[in-house]
Order: structure tokens, then sequence, then C-alpha cells
């Protein structure tokens, strides 16, 4: 039984880093914009900005990774001429 058990801790101890390196990993995704050669790094803003463009679209929500060529362009059109300041208003007090 404590074999097992130490194993267990093992496994779990060794696959920790691997598991928080993967999660990091995705923070940082960047997607490449061909027609206005940029990329757009892919973070909660513009998480947030892609689902009001899916609103404005009438489109339910799929994952931007999953998106053909064509409906990324689609959105990356749309998002330059969505920049963040209309998109994101800050109230001023």
């Amino acid at each position: 039984m404590h074999r097992y058990l130490s194993a267990c801790l093992l496994s779990a101890c060794l696959l920790l880093p691997v598991a928080l390196i993967a999660e990091d990993h995705h923070d940082n995704k960047r997607y490449y914009d061909k027609e206005h050669h940029d990329y757009h790094r892919w973070d909660d803003r513009e998480d947030k900005a892609y689902r009001v463009y899916l609103g404005d679209q009438h489109r339910d929500y799929s994952e931007f990774g999953r998106e053909t060529q064509d409906r990324r362009r689609e959105y990356f059109r749309w998002r330059h001429e969505h920049p963040d300041s209309v998109l994101f208003k800050v109230e001023v007090r």
C-alpha cells in the first residue's frame, strides 16, 4: 500500500510542472493576420472582443482556434475596425 501511495505522489509531483506549462502556453497563444501583417495575442480581452463579434454576427460561440481560415480572416477585419478604445469604453469620473 505504501508503495502505491509513493508512486502516486511521485507521479503527481512530476505532472504538476507539465500542467502548469501547458496552461501558461494557452495564455500566450497568438494568431497571425496575413492581411494586416500582425499578430493578435489571444487573452481575456481578445476573447471578449471575439464574443462581441459573434454577437454582432448572430453566431453561436465556437472556439477561435477551431474556426476556418476564412472565418478568422473575417474576424481580423472586424477587429481592426473595432479597436479596444471603441469596444471597451472606460468611464472617467
